[in-house]
């Protein structure tokens, strides 16, 4: 019995990074968006500024790579 609610806790905890990963995503199309909205504003600006969409864009990222590698710890090394 104890076995299977731990076991059952490890999976309520590899669900709940989803939700990092999901964040992540969520921020990445918003920085992009953003980026696409200022372009069009100002189509001069926009090479000045793509070193900066992909600053944005990594640490977003980084973060659900960060999310999925603490579901992927849950899951084999606990």
């Amino acid at each position: 019995m104890e076995g299977s609610i731990a076991e059952m806790g490890k999976y309520i905890g590899v669900g709940l990074t989803a939700i990092g990963m999901g964040g992540a995503a969520i921020g990445v199309g918003n920085i992009a968006g953003n980026f696409l909205a200022g372009a069009l504003r100002n189509p001069s600006a926009a090479p000045g500024q793509t070193a900066m969409l992909f600053i944005g864009i990594a640490f977003a990222e980084a973060l659900g790579i960060f999310s999925f590698l603490v579901a992927l710890l849950l899951m084999f090394a606990v």
